[in-house]
């Protein structure tokens, strides 16, 4: 096989649609194989890494063939089922496959081509084997240690250098810079050991009169090892430097000086940047109630017939420990789990309950993890070894982890919107993704719910999934109370207090009394939602996007939240000169700041995108929560999605008016789905809880569907709507968004787009319209959107929009408009 010509398919982390072959040097036959990562030259002075997708003896019909320069893995980092699930996204989310490699591989394990060279650590300085503008080029390295493949081309006056740079990879001499710099680097601890010449008895004890009589700190510090590391047992230990110096007191000066007279040894030791955890609780002592046993029999008889199952449990009626125990069942034979959930908010709390169970035998995996940690959880996972983890818990990224054998996904909360990627491509469905997962490893799905997507549901009604319904709360705790206000009347009545009703403060009053703790729920972020001068009506707004700016008092700014965008609060009104600026609207910030106005000894906290990015402060909150430091969490919807706080008696919906008049065919479904997961976080642990909604439509069909827990009438009447106006789950939507910065090129391209697109599909295609915002990073903004039969072929149909696309493409007016499609939006 050596000497075989081999070629290879390359996916590169590029939207390009093919895969792109290059040969294989002899000396690599042996080496190559699906799934490894590659350094490959594309373009003139582009490296890349990419991955090995096919291995084969097809000689291309194109003659200049280029070579792989390097193989960066041992063993293959992507298996065949990852590489099977990748070719279906792509496919059915109408993504480039390079688009998809890009989104599942962990930063460190993709190389960003700077194309800058770096001389190889291990090249001995022998010049011999080079020619002179090999040498020139080796002798630049010498110099300034890096150089970019231009300033290469320069030094030996040729522009075609890329034969010549593999020539010298091959030779030994240097190395793609991003092989060094971007690979991922294994954290080390320095550890200590005695030198050879000084492990036998005889050669220690003349040390040790030496060290007494000129270096007693040394002497000090050598028998502190001796006793620690149990040198002169069967089974020495291994000693850290941070140990050794910490238990003798003394500074790593004398370390060193021990180093220089040859008795210790210095020496790095890889370690794990992932805690281990010993499981402190047995499976035994969780004792389900008879409700959760029979649920639990019920998804075990259904997963024998079906691969797919909804739970739909009301909240609080025990699902995770549900989850708990069928996991055990899959871990008895020896099946990997992943246990999906869509915030990075809750994974603190499933984390925290799985692992008084499960120990070390559970890891994690989401975007808030450092990049060396993912790709530890990606390695362990990948080496499928007793130590690797069996269970996993993540956010939606964590469906392309590379499993190898896979018995169980659990999706939690599965309606939920934030398992949608919807920037960058690929634009996919984490839920819908996780189910085709688990068919590709043969292994099953449960989906868990107390308020379940209208088309998962309708899939039980069809047969395709099974359904087990959990209708009471565990230990029989009753379901909150719910109590609505009527804000259009209060406000007529004089007893609003800034944006609280009397009824919602005395309830806040009575359970701080009670030293409970209380939620209040505002699905906007910021402290006014607008600024408006009252002689005018000017609103400031954002100039790269179509919306008005939101005022954030904590910095004291107008800020977009489309773009980030921010300016100063003007101190006048520019467009009259007035001085009439009123703030309107209000998100959580205002509430958090107001509260302590009608409760001074209060202790509230925000939990929303502005007090949540740093890595830890997710944890933070809910752990402050959870030990009752907190008696007030102000929040946006990460507060409403499936935490379990004993304490809390009270949650307050500031505005539900928000949700239900959002321009969107899901927004009774999501205002349900909402206010149903927000007032579950109330009344847990023997006591039933209240819940205060203020509304200005208190007899609106959604709010009584929440105060009756009706799911079922909710489900009924916008399936009605649904079916009369071709929405999901009876017709398949795709909507297709062009952008560009100029007006009038993308109005002419959007119709002539849809041009295309009406001959082959007729009035499945609706628009050219804009959108709600109309312009986002100064990008005009067009929707066209296909609504085609459930029954009619998507691939057909995904065809023709391919087609149309490449079509504008060719068109010169339009090529440089922006398209993006996306299925099955939510």
């Amino acid at each position: 096989m050596e000497r075989e010509t081999l070629f290879v398919d390359i996916l590169l982390p590029l939207p390009l649609e093919a895969h792109f072959t290059y040969r294989v040097p002899f000396k690599l036959n042996s080496d190559v194989s699906i799934g490894k990562r590659v350094v490959v030259q594309f373009g003139k002075k582009k490296l890349y890494s990419g991955i090995i997708m096919k291995v084969h003896q097809t000689i291309p019909s194109h003659a200049n063939v280029k070579y792989i320069l390097n193989i960066l893995d041992i063993k293959p980092i992507v298996n065949p089922i990852q590489i099977r699930l990748w070719k279906w996204l792509s496919d059915y989310y109408m993504a480039y496959e390079g688009e998809v490699m890009n989104a599942a591989l962990p930063t460190s394990l993709k190389l960003a081509s700077e194309s800058k060279l770096i001389l190889n650590p291990d090249f001995d300085g022998n010049y011999d084997l080079l020619n002179d503008k090999e040498f020139l080029i080796v002798q630049a390295l010498e110099r300034h240690h890096i150089i970019t493949l231009t300033e290469a081309s320069k030094i030996i006056d040729q522009k075609k250098i890329m034969h010549l740079v593999k020539t010298l990879i091959e030779k030994g001499c240097i190395l793609p810079e991003e092989e060094i710099r971007d690979r991922f680097k294994p954290k080390t601890e320095s550890y200590v050991r005695l030198s050879e010449d000084y492990k036998s008895e005889k050669s220690l004890e003349s040390l040790t009169r030496i060290l007494e009589k000129r270096a007693f700190k040394q002497l000090e510090l050598l028998l502190v090892f001796l006793q620690h590391s149990k040198f002169f047992s069967k089974s020495p230990k291994q000693i850290s430097k941070a140990f050794l110096l910490s238990k003798s007191g003394l500074s790593s000066s004398i370390i060193t000086a021990l180093e220089k007279r040859g008795v210790l040894e210095v020496y790095q030791k890889s370690q794990s940047r992932l805690k281990d955890f010993a499981a402190t609780k047995q499976l035994s002592s969780l004792k389900l109630s008879e409700k959760q046993e029979v649920a639990l029999g019920q998804i075990s008889n259904i997963f024998t017939e079906k691969d797919v199952c909804l739970l739909h449990g009301v909240t609080g009626s025990g699902k995770t420990e549900i989850y708990i125990k069928l996991i055990n069942e899959y871990l008895k034979i020896d099946k990997q789990v992943l246990f999906l959930v869509p915030e990075i908010a809750l994974t603190a709390q499933i984390i925290n309950r799985l692992r008084e169970y499960y120990g070390d035998k559970l890891g994690y995996y989401h975007s808030r993890y450092g990049n060396n940690e993912r790709v530890e959880v990606w390695q362990n996972i990948n080496a499928n070894t007793k130590k690797s983890y069996k269970i996993i818990i993540g956010a939606r990224s964590s469906i392309f982890l590379p499993f190898s054998n896979l018995g169980l996904v659990i999706v939690d909360e599965e309606h939920d919107s934030s398992y949608k990627q919807y920037d960058p491509s690929p634009r996919y469905h984490a839920r819908d993704s996780a189910i085709v997962l688990a068919k590709m490893h043969d292994a099953k799905c449960l989906l868990g719910s107390a308020t379940p997507s209208l088309e998962s549901y309708y899939k039980t009604t069809t047969n395709k999934y099974g359904l087990v319904n959990l209708d009471e709360r565990f230990s029989k705790v009753n379901m909150p109370e719910i109590l609505v206000v009527d804000t259009v009347e209060a406000y007529r009545k004089k007893e609003m207090k800034s944006h609280f009703t009397k009824l919602l403060l005395d309830q806040i009053a009575e359970a701080l009394e009670n030293k409970e703790q209380v939620i209040l729920f505002q699905n906007r972020r910021g402290f006014s939602l607008r600024l408006v001068c009252e002689s005018c009506q000017w609103t400031p707004e954002c100039t790269n996007c179509d919306v008005s700016l939101t005022y954030h008092k904590q910095i004291g700014r107008l800020k977009c939240h489309y773009c980030g965008a921010s300016k100063d609060v003007p101190t006048k009104c520019p467009n009259c000169g007035g001085n009439k600026l009123v703030m309107k609207g209000f998100g959580t910030e205002k509430i958090e700041e107001e509260l302590p106005v009608f409760f001074p000894d209060v202790k509230v906290k925000r939990m929303d995108l502005d007090t949540t990015r740093s890595k830890n402060a997710y944890l933070q909150i809910i752990n402050d929560f959870q030990d009752r430091k907190i008696d007030v969490l102000v929040g946006t919807q990460m507060v409403s999605k499936g935490l379990d706080f004993d304490n809390v008696s009270l949650v307050g919906v500031m505005n539900a008016d928000n949700l239900l008049y959002y321009p969107d065919f899901r927004s009774f479904e999501r205002s349900f789905q909402q206010l149903t997961q927000v007032s579950g976080r109330s009344g847990r642990q023997h006591k039933r809880g209240k819940v205060v909604i203020q509304t200005a439509q208190p007899y609106h069909a959604v709010i009584r569907d929440v105060i009756d827990n009706n799911f079922l009438s909710m489900y009924k009447s916008q399936m009605e709507e649904r079916a009369s106006f071709k929405y999901p789950p009876f017709y398949r939507v795709i909507r297709i968004s062009l952008k560009h910065r100029d007006y009038h090129v993308l109005n002419d391209g959007a119709r002539y787009f849809t041009d295309l697109l009406l001959p082959k599909l007729g009035s499945r295609v609706l628009g050219p319209e804009y959108p709600a915002v109309g312009r986002i990073k100064n990008y005009y903004i067009k929707n066209v959107l296909v609504k085609f039969e459930i029954n009619a072929s998507h691939k057909a149909v995904k065809t023709i929009i391919k087609e149309a696309i490449k079509e504008m493409f060719q068109e010169k007016s339009y090529r440089y408009i922006l398209i993006q499609a996306d299925v099955d939006p939510v």
